[in-house]
């Protein structure tokens, strides 16, 4: 396997526990085996939005691993413009099947470098860490460059609401149909036919809750996760926000989910 390696060094947020900051030096040292196939190349014609790019032989490339970050789409665009625009770049990733739209997803290094286009608007707190991140290393680093800019209040971290408030449900409400953070303490920890529902209210039809499919459930549990110890836990949840009542949002995968202290 072949390609530059992503290599990211920074700290977790300081509320995080000290088991939790030994782990990020760990998983950041692991990081260094982050490597990816090459997907091939090209030159940068125009940027299409905050997370995509057209190459000059009219491939479009969707960046992997990260989700647009806050309301202001000029400033994320404007930023990866001032990144990419006119320069040749290389596309890495494990495949580049199109999706439904035509787009490659990829990794993308701009020729010449080992830091990508993604831990760039990361670090500049233009972009959050996705959860659709299948390689744990690579995960591990794109979560530290988050980290950093959280840490700096850069970008949209700048901004005291960039992280939503699980006691706030109408905040949470008015980002339905974007990809959110919200953090909060799970009160309770309720199973309800096969969804398991990580609740950081009282009521359950108007507050915040993060769902838990029970297929899924063994995945958090082989990682330390299973639902009931998360339960008067504080911990950060990541996902597209829904409204069923209250706001919601599913949990597909274990990165969704980040315990931040102890109870």
């Amino acid at each position: 396997m072949t390609g530059p390696a992503l290599r990211y060094s920074a700290a977790l947020p300081a509320c995080a526990t000290l088991f939790l900051a030994l782990a990020s030096v760990a998983a950041q040292a692991a990081a260094a085996d982050c490597v990816l196939e090459p997907q091939g190349e090209g030159r940068v014609a125009a940027v299409v939005d905050t997370r995509s790019f057209r190459l000059d032989d009219g491939r479009e490339v969707r960046l992997a691993g990260i989700e647009r970050g806050g309301t202001d789409t000029a400033s994320g665009r404007a930023a990866l413009s001032a990144i990419i625009t006119g320069r040749d770049v290389t596309l890495h990733g494990e495949d580049d099947t199109p999706d439904r739209y035509g787009r490659q997803s990829a990794f993308v290094f701009v020729t010449g470098s080992e830091q990508s286009v993604q831990g760039e608007l990361l670090r500049r707190g233009e972009a959050l860490v996705s959860s659709a991140i299948s390689d744990k290393n690579c995960a591990a680093a794109l979560a530290a460059a988050e980290a950093t800019a959280r840490d700096a209040k850069l970008g949209i971290w700048a901004d005291t609401t960039a992280i939503k408030n699980a006691e706030s449900p109408g905040d949470i409400l008015a980002a339905i149909g974007h990809f959110t953070v919200v953090e909060g303490r799970v009160l309770s920890v309720r199973q309800a036919g096969a969804i398991t529902y990580l609740n950081f209210g009282r009521n359950w039809t108007r507050d915040f809750a993060a769902t838990i499919s029970r297929r899924i459930t063994p995945a958090f549990e082989s990682a330390g996760l299973g639902p009931k110890s998360l339960e008067n836990r504080r911990i950060r949840v990541r996902g597209v926000v829904s409204s069923r009542g209250g706001p919601r949002i599913e949990v597909f995968r274990v990165g969704q989910i980040e315990v931040l202290g102890g109870k």
